[in-house]
């Protein structure tokens, strides 16, 4: 399985993948600080702070190659485990936050994430699909295959 990317308009991003796991997994994979820490950010090492709720602030720090790359963001709305939105910011990039939300289906025991987000430009949109996102998100959703493997 590999991510679908789509741009269906000037400042829109569509990512779709699918998990072999049924939807609660892969819901819980996506919203719990001790599942997060084994696949987000590709896997690497990764410190969690979430507070998962509706106003909850997130911040997760990526260490990889001695950097460390740090996002953070709040959520915005649950309705667990069809879906969840929250704001997101890459620090290094203050005042660029994105709004994304998130889609969890389920068919045959696999599981479908989808996950749209809306950035205030077409500049800012442009700029995390060059900056490498969509290499990025394959890297940590195959971590994810991996560790749900580990899981079932």
């Amino acid at each position: 399985m590999s991510i679908n990317v789509q741009t269906p308009t000037d400042t829109t991003l569509v990512m779709s993948r699918s998990f072999d796991a049924p939807r609660d997994l892969v819901f819980a994979c996506h919203t719990q600080p001790e599942h997060l820490r084994h696949w987000w950010g590709r896997g690497n090492p990764l410190d969690v702070e979430l507070d998962f709720r509706v106003g909850g602030k997130w911040r997760f720090v990526e260490h990889a190659d001695g950097r460390e790359h740090a996002f953070r963001g709040e959520i915005t709305a649950i309705d667990a485990p069809a879906g969840f939105s929250w704001t997101f910011e890459y620090e290094p990039m203050p005042g660029h936050v994105l709004r994304e939300q998130y889609v969890f289906t389920e068919e045959g025991g696999k599981t479908t994430v989808t996950s749209s987000s809306t950035f205030d430009s077409r500049e800012d949109r442009d700029g995390m699909i060059e900056s490498g996102m969509e290499a990025g998100a394959e890297q940590s959703y195959r971590a994810l295959d991996d560790y749900l493997a580990k899981l079932s």
